[in-house]
């Protein structure tokens, strides 16, 4: 693998916040078979969270998803990003994105700002085959597909892949994360997974225009997300069932599919066994 190539992220990964993933837990998600650990949370611009992870294990992929252009100054994240590539060649995909409007006072013209940013990783030598974006609607997924190796985004049923591969092409990365809850009572499963999702991302409104854009109208957004929202954005179910959801991302077009095992506060250990068998079968 040269420094240019875009790692091989397999069909599967997990997504979890980057204060999450211990030694231990990181060897477990490798031999479960997963191909790539996204590191959620918005992982400061030293990386270190990632370089652990990568230290605790022999060749998974690490991720991030995402490093928050606000916060991250964008000159030392490609220095961080150097020093992971001397050190674990080939094995580190940079995600960046834009956050959330309402979590950051200098949110403006967020558009303006990545391109900024991306300028900036192709000065620090950060190549575009080792970078993905954030992305929901068509004008950051194009941008993904001029400007990255593709586009990762989150809170996405797989309505929205089939519409993102159709704006990347054919030989980009889309890398949807989606949330799942082991859980065969279909009332308990929406018991789990409807506060995460209501809370923060069904009040944030990047995240509700794209629901909007597929559909969704203001009385299943509002009140928590009635039964169908929440349905297609959190499989549960036993783990052939949620694997035959998260197939359904992969059958609309994307080439890696990444699990979020709710609740977050909760021991995913065997939700990724079991999902992994299920899934990779």
């Amino acid at each position: 693998m040269t420094i240019t190539d875009t790692p091989a992220l397999g069909r599967l990964g997990i997504w979890r916040h980057f204060s999450g993933i211990p030694p231990e837990l990181a060897k477990q998600i490798e031999s479960n078979g997963y191909g790539t650990i996204w590191l959620g949370g918005s992982p400061p611009a030293d990386l270190e969270s990632a370089e652990e992870v990568l230290d605790a294990t022999e060749s998974i992929v690490v991720a991030t998803g995402i490093v928050n252009i606000w916060s991250a100054d964008a000159a030392e994240v490609a220095e961080s990003y150097q020093r992971i590539e001397k050190k674990h060649p080939g094995r580190f995909l940079l995600g960046i994105g834009a956050g959330h409007p309402e979590a950051t006072q200098e949110y403006t013209k967020p558009y303006d700002a990545l391109v900024a940013y991306l300028d900036t990783l192709d000065e620090g030598g950060v190549p575009e085959s080792r970078r993905v974006l954030a992305a929901l609607g068509p004008k950051v997924l194009k941008l993904s597909a001029d400007r990255a190796a593709g586009a990762h985004p989150y809170l996405t049923p797989p309505e929205h892949t089939a519409e993102a591969r159709a704006i990347l092409g054919p030989d980009k990365v889309l890398a949807p994360e989606h949330k799942v809850v082991l859980e065969t009572d279909p009332v308990k499963g929406r018991e789990i997974g409807r506060p995460p999702v209501n809370n923060p991302y069904l009040q944030l409104r990047n995240y509700v225009n794209n629901l909007k854009r597929l559909g969704y109208t203001d009385e299943e957004i509002g009140d928590g997300g009635s039964d169908r929202l929440i349905d297609a954005l959190v499989a549960h179910g036993d783990a052939a069932s949620i694997a035959r959801r998260l197939h359904e991302h992969i059958d609309a077009g994307a080439s890696h599919v990444t699990v979020h095992a709710l609740p977050d506060h909760a021991d995913p250990a065997v939700t990724y066994r079991e999902v992994a068998a299920a899934f990779l079968g």
